[in-house]
């Protein structure tokens, strides 16, 4: 067993206290004795989402010997609100004890650069390894059997219930639903997401008239007492009458035929999309990621992929899924439809030549339209990923801040669920000013048209909400943010970038097909680098920072593939490991001249 280095694990601090712990405060010698991984999540944040998904596995299989720490570091202000955090852990099935940190100060303690980013520390209270992004369930597998190994041999090793008290579950219709669909008949169809169901409410939205899905997180096709769903969101009615659903956590389209209540799969294999793997083909056959919103447009219906910052479309007369849209590349850029950047698009809808798209990360307002034999990206309110706020008047100074939903109004203007700002907006592309409709909405995060009503998806207030269409907007006091991250402050001239990748123990760089790490380098504004920017296959790179820029984001987007390495296998088990950093940074006199982000690993050079 190679030697690990050893460095003592700093105390877990947060302001906002701790959840799913009994009211019990946690410290680290309260766990001594434990494998804990701390996962450094914030709720916003798909990929960290899907990080819980890949630690459930793990969670159960050594709830005896590991506990897991969710220390929630906030990106936005309403992630801040612990109302706000408590909701959250509740709606993604949280099953551990979460550490409520809304200054960040366990963040800055560990260094940590990225959400979501893994830190092991061992039984003697030592941080023995760090992960960014996704795709290290296998590393921390074999990591934790080997721990396991050691400190059982050495008596420090110590077995039993966890800390992990579950709240007492309270009674409602809905639990934190998702999107909304007007059936013909009248009635709705909605995503009951944390409760893994389509629930039919009568045309009051508050009588349930039927529930499709038994309610346990699954897979399965059938009558609706048969039928499982994990954590659905979009809704679209298709052509035939029936109903796409965007299944999210199953990375899954099914649908639904409200005539006969039964379910079937449309597309996804239910696994997640890893670079490398097929962007189009058989819909049956092609993984997919965290499809969030669906609507039909230009003859398909379309997937906001917030997983993978891409749009797809599906051709159900030629059963095929595809790429449609994005790079798969986190940002704000806008062209033509293969070359444009999203960032976690969460919100579809379609309103004559225009598809309109709530992109969640950037707090923006985007829309595609076509352009020749192709399409295009366009821009109407947002800036990139870490500027947002509540702020009315022209297009290019309005801000939102995490919406999720769009809907088309008949004026031709488009409702906006302004998720994080509790708030429906409006934009006009006749006058291109955006407006406030209603205030006091708890994380909508949809709405529909009913009759001359809009009705909203007040998704942590667990309900349908049906207001009328204000013929005057609402003012607002105008508040404006930036992320709360603090800036690296580097020198100018030249930055050594160092992105750390060890493979996992018992396996090796996958380089049987050529070079198995990728690495992208860009900056907003552009003009902050002078060299270095672009794809390469070499995880360091040297970046040259232009004069007279004083400050701005790196974006780096990292990916390596390691293998099983042992020569007497010819199918050894490979795994893809990657994630987007954004690091804000300032240029100063004495600045750092060397920037390491850690993919797997720990940082020998730190």
């Amino acid at each position: 067993m190679a030697p690990r280095a050893r460095v003592r694990a700093p105390e877990l601090i947060g302001g906002g206290g701790w959840l799913n712990t009994g009211g019990n405060d946690l410290t680290l010698a309260d766990l001594r004795g434990r494998i804990v991984i701390l996962d450094f999540w914030t709720f916003c944040c798909v990929n960290c989402l899907h990080v819980l998904d890949e630690l459930r596995e793990l969670e159960e299989k050594h709830r005896d010997t590991v506990v897991i720490i969710g220390v929630h570091s906030p990106k936005f202000v309403h992630e801040a609100e612990h109302q706000a955090v408590v909701d959250a852990v509740e709606r993604y099935g949280v099953h551990h004890p979460v550490l409520d940190d809304p200054e960040l100060a366990t963040w800055k303690q560990y260094a940590v650069r990225a959400w979501p980013t893994l830190v092991v520390i061992d039984p003697e209270g030592y941080v023995v390894a760090q992960h960014a992004g996704e795709g290290h369930a296998h590393a921390l597998e074999a990591l934790v059997a080997e721990l396991e190994a050691e400190h059982e041999a050495k008596g420090t090793l110590r077995r039993g219930d966890g800390p992990y008290v579950p709240p007492e579950p309270v009674p409602t219709e809905l639990r934190f639903p998702g999107k909304a669909l007007p059936l013909p008949g009248g009635t709705f169809l909605v995503s009951d997401t944390t409760r893994h169901q389509l629930v039919e409410l009568a045309a009051d939205g508050e009588t349930v008239v039927r529930r499709i899905g038994d309610g346990t997180r699954g897979l399965a096709d059938g009558a609706p007492e048969r039928a499982r769903f994990s954590e659905p969101q979009g809704l679209a009615a298709l052509p035939d009458g029936t109903v796409a659903v965007a299944d999210t956590v199953n990375h899954a389209l099914r649908r639904f035929d409200p005539a006969t209540g039964e379910t079937t799969t449309l597309a996804g294999t239910g696994r997640q999309w890893w670079q490398g793997s097929p962007d189009g083909g058989p819909a049956r056959e092609v993984d997919l990621s965290s499809p969030w919103d669906l609507a039909w447009f230009a003859g398909r219906l379309w997937i906001a992929m917030a997983g993978v910052h891409q749009l797809w479309t599906y051709d159900p007369e030629a059963g095929t899924v595809g790429a449609a849209a994005g790079t798969t590349n986190e940002g704000l850029v806008d062209g033509p439809a293969g070359e444009a950047w999203f960032a976690q698009p969460s919100g579809l809808a379609a309103a004559g030549d225009r598809l309109w798209v709530a992109d969640s990360e950037t707090s923006a307002l985007r829309w595609v339209e076509r352009d020749g034999e192709g399409f295009a990206v366009r821009t109407a309110v947002g800036s990139g990923l870490f500027d947002f706020g509540h702020r009315d008047g022209p297009a290019a100074q309005a801000l939102l801040q995490h919406p999720l939903g769009v809907t088309a109004l008949p004026d031709g203007s488009v409702a906006i669920a302004d998720t994080y700002n509790h708030a429906l907006r409006r934009y006009d592309p006749a006058t291109d000013e955006v407006s406030t409709l209603a205030t006091d909405l708890r994380e909508p995060s949809g709405a529909v048209l009913a009759d001359r009503d809009i009705v909203v998806v007040e998704s942590a207030r667990h309900r349908l909400t049906r207001l009328r269409l204000p013929e005057e907007a609402v003012r607002v006091e105008a508040v404006a943010h930036r992320t709360r991250r603090a800036a690296t402050e580097i020198a100018p001239g030249t930055l050594r970038l160092d992105v750390v990748f060890q493979a996992p123990a018992g396996q090796k760089l996958d380089t049987r097909y050529g070079p198995s790490t990728r690495l992208l380098v860009s900056a907003t504004p552009p003009g902050l680098l002078a060299g270095g920017e672009g794809a390469g296959t070499d995880l360091s790179r040297d970046l040259v920072l232009a004069d007279g820029v004083t400050e701005g984001v790196l974006h780096v987007s990292a990916m390596a593939a390691s293998c099983d390495d042992d020569p007497a296998n010819e199918y050894p088990a490979c795994h893809v490991h990657q994630q987007d950093w954004g690091v804000p940074v300032r240029i100063a006199e004495g600045g750092a001249v060397r920037l390491p982000l850690v993919l797997a690993g720990m940082d020998e050079s730190a």
